[in-house]
């Protein structure tokens, strides 16, 4: 090979290689994915500003309410701001009814034995919006060592961020039959109730 012949492979070899080094430099470099329009938000539950309370008929006559105090767990939305789920833990020895000797009897085996059964849980299983904008929340709900699937009846009642961080909040309400939960005490004789009315409201935090 003569000289002028390697001198030109050499400058060809070097141009090519400076237009492979410039095109990767100005090559677009991938970028993070953007956040999906669909994606979760989680919100921990905040037991200050959220409650459950039950309603059961009470010897024939009225309705007698009682709440629990201790809620824990998360729910999650939509970045358009619909719940897509929740997992929920109440502790059975919160319940308060006002009277010290009846939350006893409540947290005792004729009804909620909460030594033996710390919690009740709710699990969902599926988020379906309704024609009126509201929605129903169906899962499993864990009490009393049963587990049953049951379908609530959910209102988003806000979602906002006014300076103290995002907030969510829902109000749940369904019915149960305590029987089904092998919490049969007052029933032979009809002292108390089968059904109970459940509402839950709540109110999460994403920080």
């Amino acid at each position: 090979m003569n000289r002028k012949i390697a001198t030109a492979i050499s400058l060809v070899s070097v141009v090519t290689l400076s237009a492979v080094g410039l095109g990767a430099q100005n090559a677009p470099q991938a970028k993070p994915a953007a956040a999906s329009a669909s994606e979760s938000l989680a919100y921990k539950i905040d037991d200050v500003h959220s409650s459950a309370l039950f309603r059961v008929h009470h010897l024939g006559a009225g309705q007698f309410w009682g709440r629990f105090n201790t809620i824990s767990g998360s729910m999650n939305f939509s970045a358009g701001g619909e719940p897509t789920a929740f997992d929920i833990s109440i502790a059975t020895d919160s319940v308060d009814t006002g009277e010290p000797k009846l939350d006893g009897h409540l947290k005792s085996p004729d009804f909620f034995n909460s030594k033996e059964f710390p919690a009740m849980t709710f699990k969902s299983a599926s988020v379906t919006k309704k024609a009126d904008g509201n929605f129903e929340v169906a899962g499993d709900l864990s009490m009393h060592g049963v587990t049953k699937s049951i379908t609530a009846a959910l209102e988003v009642t806000g979602v906002a961020d006014m300076g103290m961080g995002a907030r969510a909040g829902v109000e749940a309400v369904f019915t149960v039959k305590r029987s089904d939960f092998g919490m049969k005490y007052g029933l032979e004789k009809g002292t108390l109730g089968d059904s109970v009315r459940v509402v839950v409201s709540l109110e999460g935090t994403n920080r």
